[in-house]
């Protein structure tokens, strides 16, 4: 197995920049997932990867040899695609094999190969089949199958489960996850799926208009938002956002919005002194925003009477999307809550797990 390296890495339509000097690297044997909104560069970078879209600029290396200008069938890599990209008139054992055969593997092995793969992949069953006599997530499980039987030095997955229903995409993922801890290959991932991305990753790549917005595990980018757009992006529901201004009364630091005035953890102030007499931009996560009767008041913890919105029950949480004066709140609380359309209720907010933005770069401070 291998590292994917990108170094500087360009990538230009016409005047169009879709991607912007990218220097990436997947370590070796590690699952990294680019994840981000549509036209972010994300599957730009990933056919570049593959070969499929030339470098403008830059270098790509897959373990120490140098691929920007070979072609993709001298890469060693394998790619699975959204839409499968089977052959429709072969079996579903002649899909698996026919990169195998392609490359003038012996019979023998080809069979051992293709046994392998599909008991890995738990389809056995379907290898006299035809890819129309399948569904959807059998129909990937061979796409699966075909690139692992090649045993590459990377897989690259480009939207993979975007196709399947809601609850196949749950349960493909935990399959995806197995699969990576058994074949311990490098892995590079594409998905606009935020939750997709958080399950799956070893680490994180959050793209947003051609640059790499954040790097870091899943707990690192989640808890640890390095600007605004990461933090919006990570989440859901997303992170409320406010635009206050932070003011120093003595020795103790506030955020301030209209009649709103909230105290900032002492953790935090040190770092935040500078950025006193600012407007800033304060974000809280609904997870972090309670219903008051449900809990006990704990260190930094502040309480906030707020009108209700819309209520949505959602299994083991309800989320409550409420209004205190001109300021929006989305709360995410204990299903046991008793909240209700139109009343009111007090809300406690943990001010220890709160992020503070610069407003004009949307950095973190």
């Amino acid at each position: 197995m291998a590292k994917v390296e990108l170094k500087g890495i360009v990538k230009k339509f016409g005047k169009i920049t879709a991607v912007k000097n990218i220097d990436l690297t997947a370590r070796d044997k590690e699952f990294l997932v680019l994840v981000g909104p549509s036209g972010c560069g994300k599957t730009t970078t990933l056919r570049m990867i593959s070969g499929l879209d030339e470098v403008t600029e830059g270098e790509i290396y897959i373990g120490d040899r140098n691929v920007t200008d070979a072609p993709p069938k001298d890469r060693d890599i394998a790619m699975v695609f959204q839409n499968y990209a089977l052959y429709p008139h072969m079996t579903v054992y002649k899909n698996i094999a026919f990169g195998l055969k392609v490359r003038k593997f012996h019979k023998e092995e080809i069979e051992k190969r293709v046994r392998m793969g599909a008991q890995m992949l738990g389809i056995e069953n379907l290898l006299d089949r035809k890819p129309r006599q399948l569904s959807g997530g059998q129909r990937q499980r061979v796409a699966m199958g075909r690139a692992i039987v090649r045993d590459p030095q990377a897989f690259l997955f480009d939207e993979p489960l975007s196709n399947l229903d809601a609850k196949l995409r749950t349960q493909m993922r935990a399959e995806l996850k197995l699969l990576h801890q058994r074949i311990q290959t490098t892995v590079v991932y594409v998905t606009h799926d935020q939750v997709e991305a958080m399950t799956l990753a070893d680490r994180i790549v959050i793209m947003k208009d051609g640059t790499i917005m954040q790097i870091g595990t899943p707990k690192e980018v989640y808890h640890s938002p390095e600007n605004q757009f990461v933090a919006d992006f990570i989440g859901n529901p997303t992170m409320n956002f406010l635009n206050v201004e932070l003011i120093q009364e003595n020795d103790s630091l506030y955020v301030v919005k209209d009649n709103l005035k909230l105290p900032v953890p002492p953790a935090l102030s040190k770092r935040l002194l500078r950025s006193t007499g600012r407007p800033v931009v304060l974000g809280i996560r609904p997870e972090h925003i309670f219903d008051k009767k449900l809990t006990t008041p704990f260190p930094g913890s502040e309480s906030l009477n707020v009108k209700i919105e819309i209520v949505e029950p959602v299994g083991p949480e309800t989320i409550l999307h409420t209004m205190y004066e001109s300021v929006k709140l989305i709360a995410c609380v204990d299903n046991k809550t008793e909240a209700m359309h139109g009343t009111s209720m007090d809300l406690r907010l943990d001010m220890n797990q709160i992020h503070i933005f610069e407003k004009e770069s949307g950095k973190a401070l």
